[in-house]
């Protein structure tokens, strides 16, 4: 956060079945130490889904999608620590088969017509957002990772990425090592775990909670 006018914020990441925990949150001076921003890459939807809710894993009420399904969740924070209610909260990633919804993927892999590719979500008066999703698998030449957008008005928006930690690929991905500090990577890297039992009624209303 550079100034009041043009903030920078922290994604805290969690999730269940398998479970994705929170790395360790960083402070300095005080202050949380920012999510550090990744590239968007060359796939971000070139035709956003007309299913595009916060449910990747089945589209338009049809077959459940390919892979280890999951659920991403987390809160938005400015660097003080303060929640970041009314932001909106975009996420891509290819499919089970490492095919993204991209007219310029170069990988022939047959795509999943079952997973939606794109989601997106506001974040509540306390800046926690949620997906229901699978968990990310290798790209040619690439270490598993989910891509993430966060906008909204009275901030700059942030693109990241979300890694596996300890995944075997990530130590050759260029971009995951161009993170920084091992310390930093802490920041865009989460584990999966089993699924806590508080957990399993996520869905309310139609919308992951």
């Amino acid at each position: 956060m550079t100034d009041t006018h043009r903030r920078r914020f922290l994604i805290g990441l969690a999730a269940s079945g398998p479970l994705l925990l929170p790395a360790p949150l960083l402070r300095a001076a005080g202050h949380f130490v920012l999510t550090p921003p990744q590239s968007a890459g060359p796939f971000y939807p070139d035709e956003l889904p007309l299913d595009r809710d916060n449910d990747l894993t089945v589209v338009n009420d049809g077959e459940q999608a390919k892979g280890v399904i999951c659920n991403v969740y987390g809160r938005i924070l400015d660097r003080s620590g303060s929640p970041v209610p009314r932001a909106r909260v975009e996420i891509w990633q290819c499919d089970a088969n490492g095919r993204y919804h991209h007219q310029g993927d170069p990988n022939n892999a047959i795509q999943d017509p079952n997973f939606q590719g794109f989601g997106t979500t506001t974040t509540d008066a306390n800046g926690r957002y949620r997906f229901r999703t699978i968990k990310p698998v290798p790209y040619p030449g690439r270490t598993p990772h989910i891509h993430f957008m966060v906008k909204g008005e009275a901030f700059e928006d942030l693109t990241t990425q979300l890694y596996i930690a300890g995944h075997p690929q990530n130590s050759k991905d260029t971009l995951y090592r161009n993170v920084g500090s091992p310390e930093l990577r802490q920041l865009v890297e989460a584990d999966f775990v089993a699924p806590a039992p508080a957990l399993q009624s996520w869905r309310q209303n139609g919308t992951l909670w």
